[in-house]
């Protein structure tokens, strides 16, 4: 079974238990990125669906390493991860960040897999891209139950499996588990089908060459991890890290606006003033996410308006009047309190974030108290 010492080989400059900062689309960009990772842990750049600003963000992390190198950063990789949404993102504009090999621009440490159509549909980048970096870019995938987790791992063999529950910010399955229940069982159903593969009576095959055993991966957990109690809960569960998501949504290197930093900080109680739900896509007009995804966020106006029959054109015309005032005012107004309209992406442990701190020291915090409270675990008599 994978190791946090196996994460630590692939990622050196990261410090156990390894945080991953997620790849939040428009909002993780160099900055949160390259001060997660620089803090012991892994930015990932949000790429999202649309990979033509791929190389600016890469190019603009790439400076901000080299005016500030991370240690312990080995010369073939840049110490952060991207991430895409494979239902809309571009393959070949992936793989041009890829090829041809310099010395002067490293691949990315890793490349985090989101929301197909299909498991097959990240056949193709997984295969390439262990290709064009000679296995230096580790896989990553994101699954929420334990079908996909199987079908994921039988037909990639990713290096890392981000498990992720229903209390997770942005987008997730609209039907699934939280944590406490999904992450085990993944574990034991991932571990059991690599055990299969290696038996022999997986191996023998009236092929000349039988498939290869599959190499179980490491675990991270997201959804609602948000302290050290989370994290360490987390660990208990069978992870071997987390990441961190919505804790990091009111630290000064998020690219949002400080309207919905002040949403954020302000919101609590997340089971009940939360939502999964198809709705904000429709308004912001990011409808081309698979009918099984839906995005969590805070309830506002307009959710409110839509529950009591607004027309959805009505709602759309609202929301974008809104947004278009949002740059001038820094969303004061779609993000007010009672009245915002603007939408606030964000897991359901919302209320564990009390205040904004900078990204690393969320990450060196989140982290140290886990230390904590496994040590004081371990001292325990039950």
């Amino acid at each position: 079974m994978a190791s946090m010492e196996q994460l630590q080989n692939d990622y050196p400059w990261t410090k156990a238990p390894i945080l991953a900062g997620a790849p939040m689309r428009l909002i993780s960009l160099a900055s949160l990125t390259v001060e997660v990772s620089r803090a012991g842990g892994i930015g990932f750049l949000g790429a999202g669906s649309d990979l033509t600003t791929l190389a600016s963000t890469l190019n603009t992390a790439r400076s901000l390493l080299t005016s500030h190198p991370i240690r312990n950063t080995p010369p073939n990789i840049l110490p952060l991860g991207v991430g895409v949404l494979n239902w809309g993102a571009d393959l070949s504009l992936w793989l041009s960040q890829l090829s041809p090999p310099n010395p002067s621009t490293p691949p990315p440490a890793a490349l985090w897999l989101f929301a197909p159509h299909s498991a097959a549909d990240l056949v193709p980048w997984v295969r390439e891209t262990r290709l064009r970096t000679h296995g230096a870019t580790k896989i990553w995938i994101q699954i929420g139950s334990v079908a996909e987790a199987r079908d994921v791992t039988r037909l990639c063999r990713p290096d890392v499996l981000v498990v992720q529950g229903v209390d997770a910010g942005g987008h997730g399955l609209t039907h699934g588990a939280g944590l406490l229940p999904l992450l085990p069982e993944v574990v034991d159903a991932v571990m059991r089908l690599c055990s299969a593969s290696a038996s022999p009576s997986a191996s023998s095959s009236s092929s000349s060459s039988p498939p290869s055993p599959i190499r179980a991966p490491a675990f991270i957990a997201a959804g609602g991890v948000l302290d050290g109690r989370t994290l360490a809960a987390s660990l208990v569960l069978g992870a071997h890290g987390a990441v961190l998501g919505t804790a990091l949504l009111a630290s000064p290197e998020a690219n949002i606006t400080q309207g919905y930093r002040d949403a954020v900080v302000s919101a609590a109680d997340g089971g009940q003033t939360t939502r999964r739900t198809g709705l904000y896509d429709v308004l912001r007009g990011t409808t081309e996410w698979p009918a099984r995804y839906g995005g969590r966020g805070v309830l506002n106006r307009s959710w409110e308006d839509a529950e009591q029959g607004m027309d959805v054109e009505d709602n759309k015309r609202l929301y974008r009047e809104v947004e278009s005032r949002s740059k001038r005012d820094e969303g004061a107004e779609g993000w007010a309190a009672g009245s915002g309209r603007l939408t606030t992406y964000a897991g359901s442990g919302v209320g564990l974030l009390r205040e904004g701190k900078e990204a690393g020291e969320v990450v060196r915090e989140v982290r140290e108290e886990a230390i904590r409270l496994q040590r004081r675990m371990g001292d325990a008599r039950l």
